[in-house]
């Protein structure tokens, strides 16, 4: 294991793509400061993703880090069907039919291949097309067809998504492709899966159930119907997104600002893992430096406490991926130096719950501060520990140190945790062994030395998952 290069404890997501996929290319993502590798399945071939995870593999062990993946499946897409002229023009105030008829469409209807639509829609309900760009008002419902008025129109073309804020749809999260995919994902050995355009509770229960435990589940909020239900969703999740994009073409956008932070406050309230996306430095894409804006962006999710910020363009197709993870991590290192910052993570910690692991996570926090221990080691068989802890956000340096190189890649979205693996399956360890393993690591980690104090939380009896009971504060020796 490597000593950490001076990274933030904010942790940063880049989205692989044609313009970073290639080892060489993944190496310079890493050192600029990314920690997890997100997989778009929404474009590509299994064969072009699995050689992008073959390749993070190898970088891992170029760096000597763990390093996470995230597979982002892509979820049910909504669209309208084809043209006869491949594009039409849609005028405020006219009419228009969307039908499951197969007939090419033209200016007056098209073909809408998603019977669930038909069923679920009303008098007075909206429709967004292209991304938000066009909106129809339903004035009729037929079996079969929605007559619809324009709103806002414009220029439609072929295949073009369909949103529907209105609604909650009868359709799974996962679709056909989705679940070739995941099965392809969980085969290569991916950390996260990011679910899509989750609706309700039993759209996770269903990932879940097929994921069986071998990766963790990212929640991706991204519909209004999430919002309704986001307590009961972030219950089922192992860690969450707030999805700005198409969360922002169902919202009104000044909505939006304000639901990430309670999305943020959410999932901080139940210590899950959680990643503001969409747009963070969307003009990297084609320049070399961010706009202001862009740069007070990822500073907000920063003070609010978000554990992990996201890059999607920018390091997939744009010109200067390395420069955009370069710069998102300066900033969340300038935001993390500031007083304020730090005023407004003690003002924010969660009263831990009535259990013996989230005391023993409070309690570390406290002891850590008081002592001005340099670091609290989190000896963790899962990684959950340490995600605990991390939710405390601490003063001081967070040492995961994990049982599987699992554990320890899907740390990588724990905010301010720097994790490790050691083997966890000996019968015969002991509190000292512990201790010793403690201090060995943050002394190889650089973040203790002669005379320092660690505060090391783990878990009697060792190896066991979710058995966290014990605290100890242990001064280094020469």
């Amino acid at each position: 294991m490597t000593k950490a290069f001076n990274a933030a404890r904010t942790k940063i997501v880049a989205t692989l793509g044609p313009a970073s996929g290639t080892e060489e290319g993944i190496l310079a993502l890493a050192e600029a400061g990314a920690n997890l590798f997100r997989i778009n399945f929404s474009h590509g071939a299994h064969s072009e993703h699995g050689a992008r995870i073959q390749a993070v593999r190898a970088v891992e062990k170029r760096l000597g880090r763990p390093i996470g993946i995230l597979a982002d499946v892509q979820g049910p897409k909504l669209r309208v069907g084809t043209f006869a002229e491949g594009r039409v023009v849609l005028e405020n105030g006219a009419r228009f039919v969307l039908d499951m008829e197969d007939a090419p469409g033209d200016a007056t209807r098209v073909r809408l291949p998603h019977p669930e639509i038909i069923s679920a829609a009303s008098p007075g309900t909206s429709l967004l097309l292209d991304d938000g760009k066009l909106r129809l008002r339903i004035l009729e419902c037929h079996p079969g067809k929605l007559v619809t008025e324009v709103v806002t129109g414009g220029p439609l073309s072929d295949r073009k998504g369909v949103n529907v804020p209105d609604m909650v749809l009868p359709i799974p999260a996962l679709t056909a492709k989705d679940k070739a995919d995941l099965a392809y994902a969980l085969d290569q050995g991916v950390d996260y899966i990011g679910l899509s355009f989750v609706q309700r509770p039993a759209d996770v229960e269903e990932a879940r159930a097929l994921v069986q435990g071998r990766a963790w589940i990212m929640t991706k909020i991204e519909k209004p119907q999430a919002l309704d239900e986001l307590d009961a969703i972030l219950a089922l999740s192992d860690a969450v997104m707030v999805a700005r994009g198409d969360l922002g073409v169902e919202l009104p956008p000044e909505r939006v600002p304000l639901e990430q932070k309670r999305i943020v406050r959410a999932a901080r309230l139940r210590g899950l893992p959680v990643v503001v996306a969409t747009q963070m430095l969307e003009s990297m894409i084609s320049a070399p430096a961010p706009t202001r804006a862009e740069a007070s962006d990822v500073a907000t999710a920063v003070f609010d406490g978000a554990d992990a910020v996201m890059l999607s363009g920018e390091t997939a197709v744009g010109r200067y991926p390395v420069e955009a993870v370069s710069i998102m991590n300066r900033i969340a290192l300038q935001v993390e130096a500031d007083e304020g910052w730090r005023a407004v993570q003690d003002n924010t910690r969660q009263v831990p719950d009535h259990t013996v692991s989230d005391a023993i996570a409070g309690a570390a926090q406290q002891v850590a501060s008081t002592t001005g221990a340099k670091a609290i080691v989190a000896y963790t068989r899962s990684g959950r520990t340490a995600v605990r802890i991390s939710r405390e956000r601490p003063d001081c340096a967070v040492l995961g140190i994990a049982g599987t190189i699992e554990a320890a890649r899907r740390l990588q979205v724990a905010w301010g945790v720097q994790a490790m693996v050691v083997d966890q399956d000996r019968p015969d360890e002991t509190v000292e062994d512990i201790v010793q393993a403690a201090t060995q690591l943050a002394r190889q980690a650089g973040i203790a030395d002669t005379g320092d104090l660690l505060v090391v939380a783990a878990g009697v009896p060792f190896g066991q998952a979710g058995s966290t009971n014990l605290l100890r504060i242990v001064r280094l020796k020469p």
